[in-house]
């Protein structure tokens, strides 16, 4: 895989789990890092401890305006972006009944709206350049649904909407489009589940283990490349067999 040497990447919620792993993977083949953060003590504790150089923005992705203040900056900075990965995103589950429309806005607005909110910054130089890629991180569970999760399952199913339709509109000026979506990652999000519900996540997992970060880091890196640049509109699967579709 060729490198992507002075590549310019934003991805949104870099300091998780899944967004850390791809803004090494991604400093690793040479790109330049640009991430976001809400907890300023979290994002700067969490900088401090890569071993890549990365540059880190406050901005509220839910926000269309933060969104459009933080293009300025970066372009002020970087002069572009060519990479854009939507992994920013929340959960707040509920059952149905009990669903409120506080929780369903808070996660449609962080983990759907933030793609466009974004992607409507960046697309226009991409395409005025010639490249881009803009890479959206779905779920599992926005391909086959999951008890107590109507908000987070509708979102995630959402962005695999905007990947395709996005794709047909830029295909044609060298930019790429695709959506991946995880099963079950070893975060720290999914360790804190107790013990008995994690076996029992894994005894439906076909390969019989949970996925690390850096396996969808590796796939997210790879649609970057030019060796990527027939792939467009896909929505990638990294589950384990868990969900085959």
């Amino acid at each position: 895989m060729e490198t992507l040497e002075e590549k310019v990447a934003l991805v949104t919620g870099g300091t998780g789990g899944i967004g850390s792993a791809i803004c090494q993977r991604l400093a690793n083949e040479g790109a330049k890092i640009i991430t976001t953060y809400r907890n300023e003590e979290k994002a700067n504790a969490w900088k401090t401890a890569q071993n890549f150089d990365v540059s880190i923005y406050a901005c509220d992705v839910s926000s269309y305006e933060e969104c459009l203040k933080l293009h300025d900056t970066v372009i002020q900075d970087y002069d572009r972006v060519d990479i854009l990965i939507n992994n920013a995103g929340i959960t707040r589950d509920s059952s149905f009944k009990k669903q409120t429309a506080e929780k369903w806005n808070a996660v449609i607005s962080t983990n759907l709206d933030s793609a466009f909110n974004m992607s409507h910054q960046f697309v226009n130089g991409m395409a005025e350049r010639g490249f881009g890629r803009v890479i959206n991180i779905s779920s599992i569970n926005g391909q086959k649904g999951q008890f107590g999760q109507t908000n987070y399952s509708a979102a995630k199913a959402g962005l695999h909407g905007f990947s395709m339709a996005l794709a047909q509109e830029t295909a044609r000026k060298g930019i790429t489009v695709n959506t991946v979506s995880p099963g079950y990652i070893a975060t720290e999000m999914v360790m804190a589940v107790p013990k008995d519900v994690r076996d029992r996540i894994i005894d439906g997992i076909p390969v019989g283990r949970l996925g690390k970060p850096e396996e969808i880091a590796a796939l997210v890196t790879f649609l970057c490349t030019d060796d990527a640049s027939f792939i467009t509109g896909a929505n990638l699967a990294v589950n384990g067999g868990q969900h085959m579709h």
